[in-house]
C-alpha cells in the first residue's frame, strides 16, 4: 500500500520561510519521480516542483522559481520542499506526489497523492 505523507505546513507572515517533508512508504522511492502539487481555495490543482529519481532533473512552475527548492533523500523515503520569501499568493494545500517524468513533454505525471498539508500566508 502506498503511502504518501507531508508534514511541516503551517501559519506564517509573507516573506516568511517553511519546509515541508513528505514521507513515502510502499513503493520503489529510489527509483521514482517525487512532486509538489498545491490547490489553492477555489482553484484547481497546480503543479509546483518535480525531482526525478536521482535528483538529477528538477522542474518549478514560473510562480515558484528562484524562491522554492525541491531536494529528496532516497535513504530516508523522504522529498522536501522549501519555500523562501512566502506569499499571499503561496497559500493552498500542497499535496506530495510521486509518479514519472514525461520524457516527450517534462512535465511530471502523477500516480499517487499524499493527503495534503496547509500553507497559509498571511500579511
Amino acid at each position: 500500500q502506498v503511502q504518501l505523507v507531508e508534514s511541516g505546513g503551517g501559519l506564517l507572515q509573507a516573506g516568511g520561510s517553511l519546509r515541508l517533508s513528505c514521507a513515502a512508504s510502499g513503493l520503489p522511492f529510489s527509483s521514482i519521480a517525487m512532486g509538489w502539487f498545491r490547490q489553492a481555495p477555489g482553484k484547481e490543482r497546480e503543479f509546483v516542483s518535480a525531482i526525478s529519481w536521482n535528483g538529477g532533473y528538477t522542474d518549478y512552475a514560473d510562480s515558484v522559481k528562484g524562491r522554492f527548492t525541491i531536494s529528496r533523500d532516497n535513504a530516508k523515503n523522504t522529498v522536501y520542499l522549501q519555500m523562501n520569501s512566502l506569499k499571499l499568493e503561496d497559500t493552498a494545500i500542497y499535496y506530495c506526489a510521486a509518479g514519472s517524468i514525461l520524457r516527450t513533454t517534462m512535465t511530471m505525471s502523477p500516480s499517487y497523492w499524499g493527503q495534503g498539508t496547509q500553507v497559509t500566508v498571511s500579511s
